[in-house]
């Protein structure tokens, strides 16, 4: 059953509905919180009159912080090491973390990350103010770190810009938060969009950029986990949405990494699960990109021990960006996967990992000496 395409507003302040507490319900997550009180804004976390730290500022849209913006808290936070405490609210705005910002840490001051949430609407084609053309991709980011060793906790990142309220749009993509830093970890965020959602990336060509996403919730429909970072996807759930602009398969794709040539290390998604809320069969698992700045890249991502519910295409989960560069060319591999998703109907269309070499697909592996794991179970 196709519902109507919601509009900007609506895709704000439409309710979450039923779903658990990272914003599973049936239909597009929402990027704009639920209507109730919080009498201590900051939780447990202090506030400007009981400082946890030096180096803690406050963050609230309602003037009981530091600050109202997060971008103001990040332009104060000079140096490395700060601490941003965000109380339950919608930031709408853009926020760039540079790279000199090293060691930040952001915290939702709520238990929920539907409360905290940092959303803007900026696509690929939308007009820059100054006239000096659109935005491009990277330039649509709600959100931009470059720093390294960056943290977040219970937050939402979203880009609720949307193809419905722009028809005549061809830059179509919207990233809800741009990630280049090494060792940047989220642990129970959320990242809410449409095309390219999460840009797992990295700041140069030849820095392998470490990352971790755990018990995290990521929507979208066109390539909207992507990018050429080393990135660990850890009890994550992926949820594919529905396009009522297209009448057939696919819908879109899942993953689109861009991994260089020379990293041995790209996605690795593990005990996570894939949901859709398209018809069966409309989207495919992933996608090479391989960009016109760095044609000898080889992407690489396995998936392992994870759910693959059926709006994944079992048959053909995979597709060529280009056909110049086929994905059986790339590193795509699969591990015990489950679900109708993960079916093995045509065994040369769904490359697997033996058991040997899966012991070799872990996060341990991927991350090195950098273990965030072991800090926030």
């Amino acid at each position: 059953m196709h519902r109507p395409a919601l509009s900007r507003r609506g895709f704000l302040l439409t309710t979450a509905g039923a779903g658990a507490a990272l914003g599973l319900a049936a239909g597009p997550a929402v990027a704009g919180t639920r209507p109730r009180p919080h009498r201590r804004p900051f939780g447990r976390y202090g506030s400007p009159a009981a400082r946890r730290t030096p180096r803690t500022l406050y963050v609230d849209p309602h003037g009981r912080g530091d600050f109202t913006s997060v971008q103001a808290a990040v332009t104060a936070a000079e140096g490395p090491g700060w601490t941003l405490v965000l109380a339950p609210g919608t930031y709408r705005e853009t926020v760039s973390v540079d790279a000199d910002r090293t060691g930040a840490t952001w915290i939702g001051a709520a238990e929920d990350p539907r409360d905290t949430v940092i959303v803007y609407d900026n696509a690929a084609g939308t007009p820059k103010p100054d006239g000096s053309g659109t935005y491009g991709t990277s330039g649509s980011a709600t959100t931009t770190v470059r720093a390294d060793g960056f943290t977040a906790r219970r937050i939402t990142f979203a880009n609720d810009w949307l193809r419905a309220d722009n028809p005549d749009f061809t830059g179509t993509q919207a990233v809800a938060i741009k990630v280049q830093g090494d060792r940047s970890a989220f642990h129970h965020c959320r990242f809410l969009g449409h095309q390219d959602t999460l840009y797992a990336d990295t700041r140069d060509l030849g820095l392998f950029a470490r990352q971790y996403y755990a018990d995290c919730y990521v929507e979208g429909d066109v390539d909207f986990v992507f990018g050429r970072a080393t990135a660990v996807y850890e009890r994550c759930h992926f949820r594919t949405l529905l396009r009522t602009d297209l009448s057939g398969a696919p819908h879109g794709f899942v993953f689109a990494p861009s991994t260089a040539g020379a990293n041995p290390r790209g996605y690795l998604v593990t005990r996570g699960r894939i949901s859709s809320e398209a018809p069966d069969g409309y989207y495919k698992l992933a996608r090479p990109w391989v960009p016109s700045s760095d044609t000898t890249a080889r992407p690489m991502l396995t998936v392992r021990e994870t759910h693959l519910g059926a709006g994944i295409d079992a048959v053909q989960p995979y597709a060529n960006m280009r056909d110049a560069y086929p994905w059986q060319e790339q590193r795509f591999r699969e591990y015990r996967n489950t679900g109708p998703g993960a079916a093995v109907t045509v065994p040369e269309n769904r490359p697997r990992l033996s058991r040997a070499e899966a012991a070799s697909h872990t996060r341990e592996a991927y991350l090195g000496d950098w273990r965030p794991y072991d800090r926030h179970r």
